[in-house]
């Protein structure tokens, strides 16, 4: 009796040892190791406690997180907070950083427009979903509030858009020159252009190596309204924000930014609010530009690419604030690298010249014509990948993992790019890539690339070492590993 009295306390002891340190494990955030051994017992017990979480779940596979959230909007945003709390906040940290670096503002400047400004602006579906996500990662031990979290849903408009018109509006003495960002190379294209005349889109994501690092999220979403989802994101941001996705309409999605834009309404509706909703309620073009126009604020302007699988047409829809523009077909191609296209747009909304092709959008959009019309009849889901991986620098006319690369390496360039204000060897570029054709947007997938799409890795150490004047970002800037292109399908299990 004694024996079998001291093996059960040994057991016990055993056990509750085992439980600490899953718990301790789930704590510390920015760790994706601890989540691999979150299977089976652990993640059935997180189930159990809280019956929101029973349709939901996570996995990594070739170095991106899968995360599948479902029910209504609040418990898909409880899912989402509790599942990726480790990862929200520490992509967090790094917008906050981010953020108050560039704009020398306070985080509360951030806070306080979030809830003053955007919240009001938010349709009540979302708000509950943001609410969610509030919930979910405090019952994870992160500390964050509603403020916080609608503030980083903002983090593409707020900095970039918003506070350099508050900062003209107030006459903000001594502020720093802010203006909207350059993100991504991308093209759709149809018809006789095609490899069995279906739709193939591609994309990859022009960014900071910082945020872009963290940018390695795939969103399987099966809303209580609306279409299924499909897409790629960041942690905590209840839209692609870098846009790539498809939805079970067959409405496929990705975009670039319109270089030098200048403009907002304190207003409007959050872009990051707009583009959520786009996507999950849109079943045509006409949809998705009808629900970006309604209550545009001018955040996070874009050339949205769009193809619907029903139709094989595709469109381009350059949105500004002041001017608009679609363009549309079923046979032939539209590409985006960060320019503006219409004249009206141009004119109206931005600081753009589209004449100088020494610049990184324009270089990239020369480089796009060469590709699309050497290629007619041959694109599919292969060749866009190697689209995305291109190195060639169309002003130079030679091979050059550079800035002016669609596959893009600031960190490379002397020049750096002085109209997105991105100095000499900024740490920023191509972070990484998407892609699908009909086919795979029929069945809801999409390959997804981790990293440079040409395969080429970023080390944090070296690179801070040889430019110190980054050193501001060394507490959070981290290796970027390219892993492989990877299949991933709405409703996927764990492999």
């Amino acid at each position: 009796m004694h024996l079998r009295a001291n093996a059960r306390r040994t057991m016990l002891f055993l056990a509750f040892s085992f439980l600490l340190m899953c718990s301790l494990y789930v704590r510390h955030p920015g760790r994706g190791t601890p989540w691999r051994a979150r299977t089976g017992v652990v993640q059935a017990a997180d189930q159990a406690a809280d019956p929101r979480l029973k349709p939901a779940y996570r996995f990594e596979k070739g170095g991106w997180i899968y995360v599948h959230l479902e029910g209504t909007p609040g418990e898909i945003g409880f899912q989402h907070g509790y599942l990726l709390a480790p990862e929200i906040a520490d992509a967090f940290e790094a917008i906050k950083l981010l953020d108050t670096h560039d704009t020398r503002k306070g985080w509360d400047f951030f806070r306080q427009s979030a809830h003053d400004m955007l919240w009001p602006h938010i349709d009540q579906e979302y708000q509950e979903e943001l609410a969610g996500i509030v919930e979910g990662v405090k019952a994870r031990g992160v500390s964050m509030d509603l403020d916080d979290v609608v503030a980083l849903n903002a983090f593409e408009e707020l900095p970039d858009y918003y506070v350099p018109w508050y900062n003209s509006q107030h006459k903000v003495a001594g502020a720093p020159r802010l203006v909207s960002p350059g993100n991504c190379s991308a093209f759709v294209a149809t018809g006789s252009y095609t490899r069995g005349h279906k739709i193939v889109i591609a994309h990859n994501n022009w960014t900071s190596y910082l945020d872009g690092e963290r940018w390695r999220i795939i969103f399987d979403i099966a809303p209580q309204q609306g279409f299924g989802i499909l897409m790629d994101g960041f942690p905590g941001v209840i839209t692609s924000d870098d846009d790539f996705g498809v939805n079970s309409s067959g409405i496929m999605v990705t975009e670039t930014t319109i270089t030098q834009f200048a403009g907002w309404n304190p207003n409007g509706k959050p872009e990051f609010m707009r583009s959520r909703k786009a996507l999950q309620y849109a079943a045509s073009i006409d949809d998705y530009s009808r629900i970006m126009l309604d209550g545009n604020n001018g955040g996070y302007a874009n050339d949205w690419l769009l193809g619907d699988n029903k139709t094989g047409e595709i469109a381009q829809f350059e949105l500004g604030l002041q001017a608009y523009r679609i363009w549309r077909t079923k046979n032939g191609y539209f590409v985006g690298s960060n320019f503006a296209r219409d004249p009206e747009v141009i004119a109206k909304d931005t600081n753009f010249d589209p004449t100088k092709f020494d610049t990184s959008p324009n270089a990239r959009r020369v480089r796009w014509e060469q590709l699309m019309k050497g290629a007619k009849g041959k694109i599919d889901v292969s060749m866009a990948e190697s689209f995305m991986a291109d190195h060639y620098d169309s002003y130079e006319k030679k091979a050059d993992a550079n800035e002016r690369a669609l596959c893009g390496h600031a960190d490379t360039s002397a020049r750096g790019i002085e109209v997105w204000e991105w100095p000499p060897y900024f740490p920023g570029g191509a972070v990484q890539g998407k892609a699908m054709d009909g086919t795979m947007a029929k069945a809801m997938s999409f390959y997804a690339h981790v990293g440079h799409p040409c395969g080429d890795d970023f080390l944090a150490a070296p690179f801070l070492k040889e430019h110190p004047q980054f050193a501001w970002q060394a507490p959070l800037l981290r290796d970027m590993k390219a892993g492989p292109w990877t299949l991933f399908k709405a409703g996927q299990k764990e492999p």
